[in-house]
C-alpha cells in the first residue's frame, strides 16, 4: 500500500464484494486483496505453490467485478518474478 501511495497510483484495499443471484444479494461476500486504479485485480499469496484453486478464486473475482485482469502473486518464492501469473479474460 506504501508504495501505491508513493507513486500515486489508486487502489482499494481488502474490497468487500457481493454475491449476486438474479436479483437477490446474497450474504456471502468475497474479499480482494487489491484493486488497481480500478482496473487490475491483485492477489496476494504467500503458499509453497500455488494450486489450481488460487487460479479459481481469482478468475471468480474478474467476472463479479467484470474486470478483465488479475494478477496472482505469490511471495514465498526465491525469486518474486517467479510468484507472478497473469491471467487475462
Amino acid at each position: 500500500m506504501k508504495e501505491f501511495d508513493l507513486r500515486n497510483i489508486r487502489y482499494e484495499y481488502q474490497k468487500n464484494i457481493n454475491i449476486k443471484y438474479k436479483e437477490y444479494v446474497l450474504e456471502k461476500s468475497f474479499r480482494i486483496d487489491f484493486i488497481v486504479e480500478n482496473d487490475v485485480i491483485v492477489e496476494l499469496k504467500s503458499v509453497d505453490v500455488l494450486q489450481p484453486v488460487h487460479t479459481a478464486q481469482l478468475i471468480t473475482y474478474l467476472k463479479l467485478t467484470e474486470k478483465k485482469l488479475g494478477l496472482l502473486i505469490n511471495f514465498n518464492v526465491p525469486l518474486l518474478k517467479q510468484g507472478f501469473k497473469r491471467i487475462i479474460l
